[in-house]
């Protein structure tokens, strides 16, 4: 086992050398020696440890739409990276092979988080991503990370150039901060991560409890529970719902999610309907009939979500950002590539609708 030796956040000493972490809902009570379901915060001596701070197994500069974020800087990169484990045991997980293994499994790269920005500023990134693995479990780190970028202004091509010490002025723009979570934190600790967090892309894997416990070894209600606190606390907010053939596909199921996000997000928010691949555990059904997405789509804006989307149907017309109003195509997405067509700032050029999206992050 990789040597742990940053001190974990969130978490209180109870009797014997025992800790509680409070980072996610499952709030596990680790005994000496031991580590909690994410697989990666470990009890030494009676001292929480974070095993993977400043230890990456993944490092990409994506498109934003990747994510998949489509009104949080459109159109730009984010400097993204990852390392291992996960809060949730999901059986149909497409990165199991960094999300599943244990810290004997898999050799960890370093990278600080003074090196990470400076990485995100030197490829052109107007953001960094939190994504891979879940990100929750990396709190210290990401909030370390993030802290630093608020200070840095996107457009520092050179990293000889950035001095992490000194920032540019109040007021201008900072590179921006994405989570990609399963949306399984406490609210003390996404209340800590706030101070340094732009964006909430969370996965609302199904709308039944049920589905969580079998597939997941998890709860719905702190997801839906996080989602509100994030939106909040301000963070931009976008929701990816994987439809699965069989599990969580039916009408009457996308029915009570697209009525709980109007109602509790509002009709502003981004909603990804994707399609299933089978994967991992889950290779006992097919991918997802595009035809059964567009019913979900068009029952979606038809209860009046104003931006639906669906995901890995590649080349797809529901891709792309229409204006609600007009019905005037605005961003023109094919995979992850988009375009801008019909919009001046965040208004339509065909009726003059204001379209809500993130065009810049301001340094705090």
């Amino acid at each position: 086992m990789q040597e742990a030796r940053h001190e974990a956040r969130l978490y209180q000493r109870v009797e014997d050398n025992t800790v509680r972490c409070s980072l996610c809902p499952h709030r596990c009570t680790i005994r000496e020696g031991k580590q909690g379901i994410c697989g990666v915060r470990i009890n030494r001596n009676g001292t929480l440890y974070a095993a993977t701070y400043a230890k990456i197994s993944s490092e990409a500069v994506d498109p934003i739409e990747k994510k998949p974020l489509y009104h949080f800087l459109p159109g730009t990169l984010s400097y993204s990276i990852g390392s291992i484990g996960c809060n949730f045991h999901c059986s149909h997980c497409q990165n199991w092979h960094i999300s599943q293994p244990t810290l004997e499994q898999i050799r960890l790269r370093d990278l600080s988080p003074e090196e990470g920005v400076r990485r995100a500023l030197a490829a052109g990134c107007r953001s960094i991503s939190w994504t891979y693995n879940e990100p929750t479990i990396w709190h210290e780190y990401a909030l370390d990370m993030g802290t630093l970028a608020k200070r840095e202004s996107p457009g520092t091509t050179e990293p000889g150039d950035v001095d992490l010490n000194r920032g540019p002025p109040a007021g201008s723009e900072a590179l921006g901060t994405v989570y990609v979570t399963n949306g399984y934190i406490t609210e003390e600790g996404l209340r800590e991560a706030s101070a340094m967090l732009d964006a909430f892309r969370v996965d609302i894997k199904a709308f039944s409890d049920e589905f969580y416990k079998k597939v997941c070894g998890a709860r719905l209600q702190p997801v839906l529970d996080a989602t509100v606190v994030a939106k909040e606390l301000g963070m931009h907010v976008e929701t990816v719902t994987l439809v699965i053939p069989g599990l969580n596909d039916s009408i009457e199921e996308m029915d009570a999610l697209i009525r709980w996000v109007l109602e509790h997000l509002g009709p502003d928010i981004p909603m990804h309907f994707t399609r299933f691949h089978p994967d991992y555990e889950m290779r006992d059904r097919g991918a997802t009939r595009v035809e059964a997405l567009e019913k979900i789509y068009e029952h979606a804006r038809k209860l009046g979500v104003r931006f639906p989307y669906l995901g890995n149907v590649f080349g797809h017309r529901y891709e792309s950002t229409y204006c609600p109003v007009c019905g005037t195509l605005l961003i023109e997405r094919t995979g992850f590539g988009s375009r801008f067509r019909a919009l001046d700032d965040h208004a339509c050029t065909s009726c003059g609708e204001y379209i809500p999206y993130v065009s810049h992050i301001t340094r705090r």
